[in-house]
């Protein structure tokens, strides 16, 4: 299968380091070379945009600035970059979703993609003000994705369901086009909400092996209802001329790393309710032994990181190799980040895009409403 690439958006701020999350506090106190100024992450989506990806992650969460000013200013910036932004269901009304996303796709010229985000750990949750359990948090999901889907056809609906009333609904200036909806989720709860809803099923980077349970358990799920959902992988990348230069650089981040970081770190994620950042936890196990879980698949970013914890490590070769293997498991959408965003973006589009294009590799990416 080709691929369709992606970069990700630093708008917690940029680093020649990894910039971990130890607590909640850490939060708050954490400190980058490079802060989040819409000068800056204008230079990494023009970097991106330049490099050949078709989209970049924008991220959610009480660290990061917000994903629909920050990328409706991006917009006016950029000429064919889309943007996958994230956003959790429980911050929002789903009819104002729906008109927030319209507004979006007019005003960007159809560059919108949905990144739906569930939840995080509990306590960032209740932060927001969002007190649901695990479980609840996807059948409250269940139920947002259904409203939007029915507001974005225009067509008047009434709803009333476990967690959302609506009556005499109607949204005005529906999208010419639906936003595609990307989601993600390891748990029981989250497989039917993903064969219901998801566009694109996306998972964080675990093995091979791994990733096709993953994908066999989705796709069949699914089936079921008639729906085929593509699939997509979110992993940061570390890609030199030589697999020993690659290597090293792995070398360098990890040195930088406080052990007393990566303990209370692991301690936080492995009792996370996600299933995922306990998958994510498990790989490196809070040591800095054996951290390459496959080859050229290494999981240092876990060790302190949230989220996406392991990185493609290798030559430019190395790593296309790799991105063939999961091609090959039925990944379409391949979304990276690279320490700092803004060199590494320009170095992956300049070293290893070619790689991939001269094996066949990269599918044509369609254009968007006003190219």
């Amino acid at each position: 299968m080709a691929v369709r690439l992606h970069w990700f958006l630093p708008t917690t701020g940029d680093d020649r380091s990894v910039v971990g999350v130890t607590s909640r506090d850490s939060l708050q106190s954490r400190t980058t070379s490079r802060p989040p100024s819409l000068d800056y992450l204008t230079q990494v989506a023009l970097a991106a945009e330049s490099a050949g990806f078709e989209a970049v992650l924008t991220p959610t969460g009480s660290d990061c600035e917000d994903a629909w000013l920050t990328t409706a200013a991006l917009a006016s910036r950029t000429t064919r970059l889309k943007f996958l932004i994230a956003f959790r269901p429980g911050t929002v009304a789903p009819p104002l979703a729906a008109q927030m996303a319209a507004t979006h796709q007019r005003l960007s010229g159809g560059r919108l993609l949905l990144n739906v985000v569930t939840g995080s750990d509990a306590d960032e949750q209740r932060a927001y003000g969002d007190w649901l359990d695990h479980d609840a948090r996807y059948a409250r999901t269940d139920e947002f994705l259904t409203l939007l889907r029915r507001a974005w056809t225009g067509e008047p609906y009434d709803f009333d369901g476990a967690h959302y009333r609506v009556a005499a609904g109607r949204l005005r200036r529906p999208p010419a086009e639906a936003p595609p909806v990307f989601f993600g989720g390891s748990s029981a709860a989250a497989l039917p909400v993903a064969a219901r809803h998801a566009d694109t099923y996306l998972t964080w980077g675990e093995p091979p092996a791994a990733v096709a349970a993953k994908i066999s358990a989705v796709r069949e799920a699914a089936a079921r209802l008639g729906r085929s959902p593509s699939f997509g992988i979110r992993l940061h990348v570390i890609t030199r001329d030589t697999a020993d230069e690659a290597w090293a650089e792995a070398d360098r981040l990890l040195a930088a790393l406080d052990p007393a970081d990566i303990a209370a770190a692991h301690a936080r994620f492995r009792s996370s309710e996600s299933a995922g950042q306990r998958a994510m936890a498990a790989l490196s196990g809070g040591s800095t032994d054996r951290l390459e879980v496959h080859p050229n698949l290494w999981a240092g970013f876990g060790l302190v990181r949230p989220g996406a914890g392991t990185a493609l490590v290798g030559s430019h070769e190395q790593v296309a190799d790799r991105i063939a293997e999961y091609a090959a498991l039925g990944i379409e959408h391949v979304i990276l980040s690279g320490q700092p965003h803004l060199e590494e973006a320009v170095r992956f589009g300049e070293c290893v895009r070619p790689v991939l294009a001269a094996r066949g590799l990269l599918a044509d990416v369609p254009a968007h409403a006003t190219a």
